[in-house]
């Protein structure tokens, strides 16, 4: 059962309760801490992949996991229409509190409104879960777009992380995809249920879009082996 500590967060941070922040980790990685003041960022303290995928948005745009709605109010400021969803009650909450104008609960497979750019940021592509899912994801995705319409994406490839010292790989070739990762989250001494989480390289995302008869091309490489991309 999902207990929503994202949003709890979210809602702490926003009604001034910020003591401390969330904590990450994945069965390939040790804990993180993930700062609150990070997910209410202006646009000149997001990564430059982020400022160029708001910066090309156009027309009707859907804010896909918009969280707390910092994308979602730039754009809103340059006068595009905007929908925001998000499958965190706290973070929908919030978003609305922060001045997002259309914002609901939602997972992006019950969407059904179709817009002119959609925008899956902050590994965008984790919501797919898993590589088996991906095809679904986009089909869905190329439903929502109008004609000359387009998916503004980011992802990493994170094959680096399974390099040892000497550059070699550790890969265990039986378990998958190695961008298929179990992302955990804890909040005040809380656990969120796990979840499934995805990274993908760039030429695994080209080749599901042929599949689905979407193109895709990098729009730019970011600073630590991710990149944003542009489905059309």
């Amino acid at each position: 059962m999902k207990k929503d500590l994202f949003g709890k967060a979210l809602l702490d941070y926003q009604n001034g309760n910020y003591s401390e922040d969330i904590i990450t980790s994945t069965n390939i990685s040790d804990e993180d801490a993930l700062p609150l003041p990070y997910l209410f960022r202006a646009f000149s303290e997001m990564p430059k992949l982020e400022q160029k995928a708001l910066k090309l948005a156009k027309g009707s745009v859907l804010d896909v996991g918009c969280g707390s709605g910092s994308h979602s109010l730039w754009l809103q400021n340059k006068a595009l229409k905007v929908k925001a969803i998000d499958s965190s009650e706290g973070a929908v909450e919030v978003a609305k509190m922060r001045g997002v104008l259309n914002v609901e609960l939602k997972p992006l497979l019950e969407e059904t409104e179709t817009f002119d750019t959609i925008l899956l940021l902050m590994n965008g592509t984790g919501i797919f879960q898993e590589l088996k899912d991906v095809g679904n994801y986009l089909k869905h995705l190329k439903l929502l777009l109008n004609p000359e319409g387009q998916i503004l994406i980011d992802s990493s490839d994170i094959s680096y992380m399974y390099e040892d010292d000497d550059g070699g790989m550790w890969l265990d070739l039986n378990q998958g995809y190695p961008g298929e990762l179990d992302y955990f989250l804890s909040y005040k001494g809380e656990k969120e249920a796990p979840m499934k989480w995805l990274y993908l390289d760039f030429e695994t995302l080209k080749t599901a879009c042929l599949t689905v008869g979407l193109k895709c091309e990098k729009v730019m490489d970011g600073e630590h082996f991710d990149y944003l991309a542009r489905l059309y």
